[in-house]
């Protein structure tokens, strides 16, 4: 996948002034009838950073290097496709473009998603890179041969945060019910005791509200994303697993095109937006951090879980589980495990 550079900073600057509109809007020379439209559904909010700071200029970025002959059209909070059919319903034409969260199609993506797996990343820049080095390399790209990736990205360091009591240890967390992104953070999630409860995003605040759950583990750059901060109180601060996403097209759809509109979204796919991705996540992961305690939350810090007395073992055990269970489709979850360490060194910041 080639790979080229996004945008300037002008750029950005000139797209921040569109606003959080629902779909984005360019002025180009070309004519209606010259004009492909994409149809892009995610699940972010329409205010979220990812959506503004990334989808929206590279939307606009894609209008101006076709003449306008290029439209992406965005679909914010699910507007097109539920969460967790994303990728297949743009697989099947529903949607022209689609960006998903891997853990929302447990067992869909089992190689993939062995870069979630505590120890592999402690930033949202490095996470992306490692997980499009897989798929660039090969290691990843049978997952994805019923559509076309676009790029491949990652979030933050998966915290934990509750509405009731702080967890110090993997022994606070027995009985409670804790959100659980994919299947990797649940199995960590029930090796420490807790009963791990599947939700998209987009229903956390409404079941932490009316107490459904009493806790979830999230990036923090998601935790304001989703308002979850004004739910919860109680944060521990630990890399617990890391969350694997992409922004996936319809094969046939990209195959259609013209080879130099083809050439337009590759020049604007892959490395430059995984890592384009994780810088703006680790911007607001950090500002979510102050704002937390700005407004008084209660926070402990475990930077180092797998070198942690208390956590190692709820953690190595949750890693084991799913190795074992990948291994037992009769893929080689090792070998796999091994590569995204070397990628996790190489793409450290």
């Amino acid at each position: 996948m080639k790979l080229a550079p996004l945008f300037s900073i002008g750029a950005l600057a000139a797209v921040s002034l569109l606003g959080c509109s629902n779909q984005s809007t360019s002025t180009t020379s070309a004519s209606s009838e010259d004009t492909t439209v994409l149809r892009f559904s995610h699940f972010w909010p329409a205010t979220s950073s990812i959506s503004t700071e990334v989808f929206e200029p590279w939307a606009e970025q894609i209008a101006a290097d076709s003449n306008g002959r290029l439209k992406i059209e965005l679909y914010p909070s699910a507007g097109l496709a539920k969460a967790d059919v994303t990728y297949e319903a743009a697989t099947k034409g529903t949607i022209d473009i689609g960006s998903q969260a891997h853990g929302y199609s447990n067992g869909r993506f089992p190689l993939t998603q062995i870069t979630e797996l505590p120890g592999l990343s402690n930033s949202a820049t490095q996470m992306g890179c490692m997980l499009q080095t897989l798929y660039d390399d090969g290691t990843l790209a049978s997952e994805y041969e019923d559509s076309h990736l676009l790029f491949m990205y990652g979030g933050g360091p998966g915290a934990l945060h509750s509405t009731d009591k702080l967890i110090r240890t993997p022994d606070d967390m027995k009985g409670m019910r804790i959100r659980r992104p994919s299947a990797v953070a649940g199995d960590i999630i029930e090796s420490a005791g807790a009963s791990p409860v599947g939700l998209p995003a987009n229903d956390m605040y409404t079941s932490l509200q009316r107490g459904v759950v009493d806790g979830l583990s999230f990036p923090w750059e998601a935790v304001t994303a989703f308002k979850i901060d004004e739910i919860t109180k109680y944060h521990t601060n630990i890399p617990f697993y890391s969350s694997a996403l992409m922004v996936t097209m319809n094969k046939e759809k990209y195959e259609n095109l013209p080879d130099d509109l083809k050439q337009v979204l590759d020049d604007n796919s892959g490395m430059a937006l995984a890592k384009k991705v994780g810088e703006v996540f680790d911007k607001h992961d950090q500002m979510a951090i102050q704002a937390a305690k700005d407004k008084g939350d209660e926070i402990i810090d475990i930077p180092d879980p797998l070198n942690d007395p208390d956590w190692k073992g709820p953690l190595e055990n949750g890693t084991n589980k799913y190795l074992e269970d990948v291994n037992a489709l009769g893929l080689d979850a090792d070998s796999v495990y091994e590569k995204a360490k070397a990628a996790s060194a190489a793409c450290k910041v």
